[in-house]
């Protein structure tokens, strides 16, 4: 049987836990040869290369700081040069910092880095694999709803960076749509992670934003984000996709 991502290569950056492992073993599993990135934990990484191998393809593990544009940069030619192609980028590295515009007390420098790595390391993965995708390739990232609709203060800092991956989606699919290349935002909701799992304290609370009254799980968002990079969705470019059970604030 034909797999509808066989023959193809994808690079995924922030690979090794939560949506972004689920992700590259989907991508695996629907028959891509998988290069990923991973910014700590050479335990996690491994495990992620042997389901990706128990689905018979080939998996590159590269430790990178997204934060650090060279890093970014030599992941994704690394990838390229290993397997030869590249197919399909996704950028799911991200961190998560909240804090009120008003606290005085803010650690500055982990906003900093926020930015630069939810922001200035997609548009780097991008700018570095462009040149090097497939014409009809495809690229997509993944954003928050909360671009969106903000459900509650003190996270405008986080918001901004996934609202700027957004735009820069639009704009993109207009820069490489000539190629056939299409780029696209997968947006979660509440999605059951180590960073927001769905027995924490305020679960109940965001549960009840959702119509279908429960947490997503990584692999729901997989689902979405292997549609988007599949033959089905050639049509599909500048799009945002939410992924969120009907989440109403």
């Amino acid at each position: 049987m034909s797999l509808p991502l066989e023959g193809k290569v994808a690079v995924v950056t922030g690979g090794s836990r939560g949506i972004g492992a689920a992700i590259v073993e989907r991508l695996a599993r629907d028959g891509a040869d998988v290069a990923f990135s991973y910014s700590n934990s050479k335990e996690r990484a491994d495990q992620i290369v042997a389901k990706v191998e128990a689905h018979g393809r080939k998996a590159l593990a590269v430790k990178a700081d997204q934060a650090v544009a060279v890093e970014v940069q030599d992941f994704v030619r690394t990838a390229h040069a290993t397997f030869g192609r590249l197919d399909i980028l996704v950028n799911s590295a991200g961190v998560f910092i909240t804090g009120h515009v008003a606290d005085e007390a803010a650690d500055l420098a982990a906003f900093d880095r926020q930015i630069d790595i939810n922001v200035k390391g997609v548009v780097t993965a991008v700018r570095t694999a462009a040149p090097l995708l497939s014409d009809g390739g495809r690229i997509v990232s993944i954003g928050t709803t909360g671009a969106d609709r903000i459900p509650f203060p003190g996270v405008g800092d986080y918001i901004a960076t996934k609202a700027a991956v957004q735009a820069y989606t639009r704009g993109w699919s207009r820069d490489l749509g000539a190629r056939n290349i299409t780029v696209n935002v997968v947006q979660p909701g509440a999605i059951n992670t180590e960073m927001n799992p769905e027995d924490a304290g305020h679960a109940d609370a965001l549960r009840s934003l959702t119509s279908l009254g429960r947490y997503g799980q990584p692999e729901e968002v997989a689902g979405a984000v292997a549609f988007l990079v599949g033959p089905d969705a050639a049509y599909i470019t500048g799009a945002t996709l939410n992924v969120d059970g009907g989440q109403i604030a």
